[in-house]
């Protein structure tokens, strides 16, 4: 079933900051399980709670326009300091350096703080020039894509992989295909919150398709409007719960028990974000059948 997607939606200016900024919170959280991780493995459950500790204030900090611009410009200094410890706590610890899941936890949060970097220096741009239209590469889109599917891949600690040509897809692996077209050959002009709804909406996408499914995702400009939509073969909504899954916090019943990073906001920021640039917003769904999101943005 299909709906354009046209109710009115209430957002606190909190509400408004979380959305804005969940998907970074997402990351720390992956940041301080795995520094956890470790700690654990170790023995010493305070071993690096000084990590610990920056990346929930980090998180908390994170409350107003200048926290955010305070805390975004500085997540280089503070991803040094945790590799910095990363590596004195490695090193005080030789019987750990071998150990397979310890290098497994260490490249997973050296790959996932290289996305952090990149996701503060997008917030800051978002936060200084909210409204704006900029040409992005797509060659380097498809790579911020790729990148956090490898990062998402090695967080599965080995429950999945991602496939992007169908004859490799194995019984637990997730098929992907991204498609990104433009009027231009090498770049697009869209505005840059677009691209954080884009990852959101693909990491929902997988998040609720069990492995062995597959995400599609487009994304096309036709020099009037920009469209883009994503597809999966995942768990759907069920039909009389499709308008309100853009509710703040708010998931479909058939997903309440899945255990997720996030709480309900990747729809939420979409239409939000459609609203903002006077788009459209369509959800096709059907329970068990897999969902299909659609937006498009006319060009100013």
């Amino acid at each position: 079933m299909q709906v354009e997607i046209q109710k009115d939606i209430s957002l606190t200016p909190e509400d408004s900051i979380f959305l804005d900024m969940h998907s970074f919170y997402n990351i720390i959280n992956i940041i301080s399980g795995e520094l956890q991780i470790l700690e654990m493995m170790s023995g010493d459950e305070r071993a690096l709670q000084d990590c610990v500790d920056l990346c929930f204030r980090i998180k908390d900090g994170m409350s107003s326009r200048d926290s955010i611009l305070e805390y975004a410009g500085s997540v280089e200094k503070h991803a040094a300091f945790i590799q910095d410890r990363l590596q004195e706590f490695l090193k005080s610890r030789p019987g750990l350096t071998d150990d397979p899941e310890v290098r497994e936890s260490r490249a997973n949060i050296d790959s996932v703080l290289d996305i952090l970097r990149v996701r503060a220096g997008e917030i800051v741009n978002r936060l200084e020039n909210p409204d704006k239209w900029e040409d992005h590469d797509l060659s380097r889109l498809m790579q911020n894509f790729l990148d956090v599917f490898s990062a998402i891949e090695k967080n599965s600690k080995g429950r999945y992989r991602f496939v992007y040509n169908l004859a490799r897809q194995g019984p637990t692996d997730y098929f992907i295909h991204l498609n990104f077209q433009g009027t231009r050959q090498d770049s697009i002009n869209m505005p840059p919150v677009l691209q954080d709804v884009m990852r959101d909406l693909v990491a929902n996408a997988r998040k609720y398709t069990e492995p062995g499914g597959k995400v599609l995702a487009g994304l096309y400009d036709d020099g009037k409007d920009i469209r883009f939509a994503v597809e999966d073969t995942g768990r759907g909504i069920p039909e009389n719960e499709i308008e309100n899954v853009v509710d703040f916090g708010v998931r479909g019943s058939n997903v309440q028990e899945k255990r997720t990073m996030g709480g309900g906001f990747g729809l939420t920021k979409a239409y939000s974000v459609v609203r903002q640039f006077g788009g459209r917003m369509w959800i096709d769904s059907a329970q068990d059948r897999g969902t299909r999101i659609t937006l498009i943005l006319p060009r100013p």
